[in-house]
């Protein structure tokens, strides 16, 4: 079995949802995983797992749109916490002496795994924008490219790179696969309904989608993310639940929210309509709701216009069955519930059979695991398994 430092970003949720997935497999499987992570991520993992605090990197936002300024500031004010959690960091690398390093897109573990040559695998949705086809419109050109570059900066290039995907494009890399979502398992085990309520959910404060919701006083929104707990007219405000929000998610008739790649994921899993609001200046965001709105499973709404929000609600009944259609095909493809069951499938057939060929991968050697329908011939072979675990 091996030893694995685990580095997860701790910025938003879906890192620790996608992560803690993992590491429970991981773990199942008699593996000795170490996480390394920050903020959010730290508070929800620590009472699960074997967890060392670090300090990362944070975005600042306001009415949905990045603060490129605060941002910067933000973070170079927490930089002497920084180098004080590195030393901690090295200390774990040498006391620990892991046999491969898993990144969610966290840089101190990927940086420390490149500098000791250890092998690297990230496991994001992040590397789809490095290792994956796709198209934008032309203003957003500059930001594809830029988003590249900060990714390639952020996480030196990977030994390999799981990537999951809203929608499944072709791999630019013969180091990289491209999977559809994982979806946590407490998400695969809701029983879904449709209540008569939309839930609504922001990182933020975003007071021009407060003032849109009042604009439909017929329809009743469950909101979460605005640190609030009363009631508003025809808004119901929510403290964070996750047990709460899952019931909400199950229950309810859409979700409007940011952008957020694994929130559209259990929408689209579950079959809930999504309304895209994407952050300004986060380009990951509006890829996101760009493939959401040309998969036709939800509509990408530049901003919170009244116009947007009755555009979505007329198309309620037609995007639920382009969600049914989308899930179908999904299934075809063998992905029952999505992309988690191949991820680990690869993953075992990495650490069980292939790490030590994969300690050799920078020096040449040729390695051959499962991941995707294709195989590539090169200096790793990608071939697709018989059957995935469903």
């Amino acid at each position: 079995m091996s030893r694995i430092i685990y580095g997860v970003s701790g910025e938003g949720s879906g890192h620790t949802s996608r992560a803690r997935e993992i590491m429970r497999h991981l773990q199942s499987q008699g593996h000795e995983v170490r996480a390394v992570t920050y903020d959010r991520s730290y508070t929800a993992l620590r009472s699960e797992f074997d967890c060392l605090e670090i300090e990362g990197l944070h975005i600042v936002s306001i009415d949905n749109r990045v603060n490129i300024l605060r941002t910067m500031q933000h973070n170079l004010r927490r930089a002497p916490r920084a180098i004080k959690y590195n030393k901690r960091l090295i200390k774990l690398f040498d006391d620990f002496s892991p046999d491969c390093v898993i990144t969610d897109f966290e840089p101190s573990t990927a940086w420390m795994a490149m500098f000791r040559r250890i092998p690297l695998i990230s496991l994001d949705n992040q590397h789809r924008m490095r290792y994956m086809k796709f198209s934008v419109p032309f203003t957003l050109s500059l930001q594809k490219w830029l988003t590249r570059m900060i990714i390639a900066l952020m996480i030196p290039r990977p030994d390999i790179a799981l990537a999951t995907s809203l929608v499944v494009g072709a791999s630019t890399s013969n180091k990289a696969a491209i999977f559809p979502p994982i979806v946590r398992q407490e998400v695969l085990e809701l029983t879904t309904v449709e209540k008569n309520y939309h839930l609504v959910y922001v990182t933020s404060a975003f007071e021009s989608l407060i003032h849109t919701l009042k604009s439909f006083p017929d329809k009743t929104f469950v909101v979460y993310g605005h640190g609030r707990s009363d009631t508003e007219q025809n808004i119901q405000f929510r403290e964070f639940s996750s047990d709460g929000f899952l019931r909400d998610l199950a229950g309810c008739r859409s979700v409007i929210a940011t952008a957020g790649f694994t929130l559209i994921s259990e929408a689209m899993y579950l079959e809930k309509p999504y309304l895209a609001l994407p952050m300004h200046g986060q380009f990951e965001q509006q890829l996101n709701a760009i493939i959401l709105d040309e998969s036709g499973c939800g509509i990408n709404a530049k901003t919170a216009s009244i116009r947007h929000f009755h555009q979505f609600f007329d198309r309620h009944a037609e995007l639920k069955n382009l969600l049914s259609e989308h899930n179908s095909r999904l299934r075809q493809m063998g992905f029952q519930h999505y992309g988690a069951s191949a991820i680990k499938q690869t993953l075992d057939h990495l650490l069980k059979q292939d790490l030590l060929l994969l300690k050799q991968v920078k020096q040449g050697r040729r390695l051959v695991i499962p991941a995707g329908n294709r195989v590539v011939t090169s200096e790793l072979s990608f071939v697709k398994q018989p059957d995935y675990p469903h």
